[in-house]
């Protein structure tokens, strides 16, 4: 029996449960599941990137298609292509970031949580 929470996830071959992602962040690219903790977990290896956090946005050609919003260390420099291409390298095809965003600091409500509503609504601006 389970309880519904709003994450994704799937058995392992042990029979664990692994949590992949919350349902209402999870990105449909053409026709594909991507999850946005995946690609974050790509960026997390450089050294350079305080915090990111993947959205999907609308794509005509996908329906959906992941960027990224990216807040790098203080003193870091790093080339958005470059960062993109890094990351694409690393990622199966349906999975590749579309562009890369800087930012300052990433949203987050009173709880400490990334707003990804809001990095949605500030790639439509």
């Amino acid at each position: 029996r389970f309880i519904r929470t709003g994450d994704v996830g799937r058995f392992d071959e042990d029979g664990f449960l692994i949590l992949l992602d919350r349902r209402k962040d999870m990105i449909i690219s053409g026709g594909f599941n991507v999850y946005p903790s995946d690609i974050e977990a790509v960026l997390a290896e450089r050294s350079e990137i305080a915090e990111a956090a993947v959205v999907g946005v609308p794509s005509a050609d996908w329906g959906e298609t992941p960027v990224a919003f990216v807040a790098l260390k203080d003193g870091a420099a790093l080339d958005a292509e470059v960062l993109r291409a890094w990351t694409n390298a690393r990622l199966g095809k349906t999975q590749r970031l579309a562009a890369v965003r800087f930012v300052d600091a990433l949203p987050r409500s009173a709880i400490g949580k990334v707003l990804k509503r809001e990095l949605r609504e500030a790639w439509a601006e």
